[in-house]
Formats: C-alpha cells, structure tokens, sequence
C-alpha cells in the first residue's frame, strides 16, 4: 500500500504500571523521535500515539511538544530537508478501556469504533487501520530506537544477557520503602530489584501486572528476562501480612469489569473462577475444586478470543501453582455425606423466592403464603 500507518500504543493500563506516564512526562522528545525513525523504516507518513484516557492531563503538554517539533523540522513534510520523508503525528485519547491495550481493540478505537478485538488473521501488518498496513509497538520500545541509532547495535547487544538483550523499565510498587521507576539491564535477578526498592521480607511479587504471575521466594533468583520472568514492567511487592488468595480474587474481579464480553469463555469463564476461589477462601472450598480451577483456567486461556482472556486466568493458576498450601489450608472435608460448599437452607430460601414462598415460611417448616 503507498499508505502505511505507525501507531505507538501508550495505553498504560495494566494495574501497577506507571513507566510510560514518566516517559511521556519526561522524556516525549525521545519517543517522537523513535517514532519518526520507525515511520521513515517502514515508510509510514502518518504516526498515531494512543494515549489512556487517565492521562488525558497529559494530552496539552504533549501537544506543545509536536508542535515545537514541527517547528524545528522534525516533523511534517522533507523532514531534516529529505524529500519525499513525509512523517507527521497525532494524538487520539482513549476512554478508559484496559481491552485497547490490545493492539486489534486499540485500531478498532482509533477508528472510532467500539474498542473491541478483531479477528485475525489478517494482522495489522497486513490490514491494519483503516485497512491499510499497520506497525503497532510499545512506547518503551520506540524510545530505545534512538539510542541504538546513536550508540551503535553492538553496544545495545552488549546489555543484558546473551538471549535478552538492552535494558527494562520496571514500575515498582507495594511493599517497599522505594517505590518507583527503575531501568535494569535484562537478566538481572529478581531479588536485587527487591533489595534496591527496600522491599523487606517480601511473601510474594506480581511480575507483570495481573496479567502476569504472582512468584515466591523460590523465584526470587530468577532473573528478568524474556526468557525466566518476563514481565511488561509492573513488580507488585507483597508482604508478610497479605492474603494473596484475596488479591487473587481481586485481581479477577478487574478482569471481570475490564472484558469487553464478546466471547463467552472471557465473559462468563472468569466469573466462574472467582466464583470458585471465593469459596475456598471462605472455608467452603474441597480438594476437587481445585482441578476445577485448573481446568476451568486452561479452557478460559485456550478458548478466549483475545489477549485480555487468554491471561485473565493467570491469578488463579499462578498462585495455585506457587502457593499451593495456602489453598490446601482452607479446604474441607465434605462431613456426614454433605458438601461443604453446599449450603441447603440458603438454596432452599433461593427456590422459596422464584415459586412465591416466602422464606420465613421455608425456614419454619410452614406452607407457602
């Protein structure tokens, strides 16, 4: 297609992610640059940057700063007097959506269509928006573009370890007395992180956000990586006096809120899971929900029509994984040929209510009014 579009997807929605606010805040030159770089790669005329909606603070800023680039040169028509390098960028604000983090639901909104994922193939690559060919990456990447460009490949390839290279932002949070950004080369191992953020006695670290996993002391030396613990940048530290099984079941009603409801293993799979775990954190829960919760995890995952489902269920099966006693201390035994997750005098008050009876009379014995 002579049109091509690059779109940089600053939709920093994942809970406990807050690098990109500090890079549009701090560094926007370096990412509008990046961008210009990866336009004239590709041979894009027209770049998009998708910015949250909770960062529409940001939106005037941002602006001012396109508008010093065009001034100077840097952006428009024959940018730094090449001919035929055409390359101009615009804003479009989101609404709030966590799904347009998905880079299908984000064209669809850029469109101004409801932010819902489509299908694939065809990819972006190939029809993206509007139809036509479309490259969408990450602000974090585009802004490393630069910097490989002035410093040489071989000095990015220098960084991290030998499969993962260059640097990660990492946006630290929870229980530690440094929270904050921080950039380390890849590879680097999850405990020396925990020590630079004063993080004491940590019981566990979200890596990745919700969407990602929840890892214990075990895990600790593991380094981050794209190869060991990849993650998107968010570390959530929890500490001795957390009940992670709560912010499990948290982490799943945000996915419930946040799916866009197309597909029924999204829409109603992640209810049933935290359905489920409620009830074993409750004390109602018995050895055999926990193969449900594994079961009901994968299917959720294989099934869902997005990213957003395909890792909604990694609370669930990340803490069943890593923290297996903590559910197994809340099961019980099924007593006298009865399940404990079944709780006859509230069923009964239920089917009372839908044939008319009233639940006072059902608890008393009585007749029906």
């Amino acid at each position: 297609s002579d049109q091509r579009y690059l779109i940089c997807n600053a939709d920093e929605g994942e809970p406990g992610t807050f690098k990109d606010r500090v890079i549009l805040t701090e560094r926007p030159d370096l990412l509008f640059e990046g961008m210009t770089i990866a336009g004239y790669a590709i041979g894009a005329s027209r770049g998009l940057l998708y910015l949250r909606g909770e960062y529409a603070y940001l939106r005037d800023y941002l602006e001012s700063v396109l508008a010093q680039r065009r001034a100077a040169g840097l952006l428009g028509e024959s940018l730094c007097g090449k001919p035929g390098f055409d390359f101009d960028i615009r804003i479009q604000l989101g609404a709030g959506a966590y799904v347009c983090g998905e880079e299908t639901a984000l064209i669809s909104s850029c469109e101004g269509l409801r932010g819902d994922p489509k299908n694939r193939p065809p990819f972006p690559a190939q029809s993206g928006y509007l139809g036509k060919p479309t490259s969408v990456n990450n602000v974090e990447t585009l802004c490393c573009v630069p910097r490989i460009l002035e410093m040489g490949a071989g000095w990015f390839a220098s960084i991290g370890s030998s499969k993962s290279t260059g640097t990660k932002l990492l946006s630290v949070s929870g229980d530690c007395t440094r929270r904050g950004v921080y950039e380390v080369p890849l590879g680097t191992r999850l405990a020396e992180v925990l020590e630079m953020c004063g993080a004491e006695e940590p019981q566990a670290v979200q890596v990745g956000g919700p969407s990602g996993q929840m890892v214990g002391a075990a895990d600790f030396d593991r380094g981050i990586c794209f190869d060991d613990l990849a993650t998107g940048g968010a570390l959530v530290v929890f500490g001795a006096g957390r009940d992670l099984l709560a912010i499990a079941s948290d982490y799943m009603a945000f996915f419930i809120h946040e799916s866009c409801g197309y597909c029924t293993p999204c829409r109603v799979g992640n209810v049933l899971l935290k359905e489920r775990l409620d009830r074993i954190r409750t004390g109602r829960g018995e050895t055999e929900d926990l193969d449900y919760l594994r079961a009901l995890a994968a299917t959720v995952r294989t099934a869902s029509r997005c990213g957003l489902g395909q890792t909604s269920p990694n609370p669930v099966a990340s803490t069943l994984r890593n923290f297996l006693p903590l559910y197994e201390a809340r099961l019980t035994s099924p007593a006298g040929g009865r399940r404990s997750a079944f709780d006859l005098t509230s069923r009964l008050v239920e089917a009372g209510r839908l044939a008319g009876r009233s639940p006072v009379d059902l608890e008393a014995g009585g007749e029906p009014r």
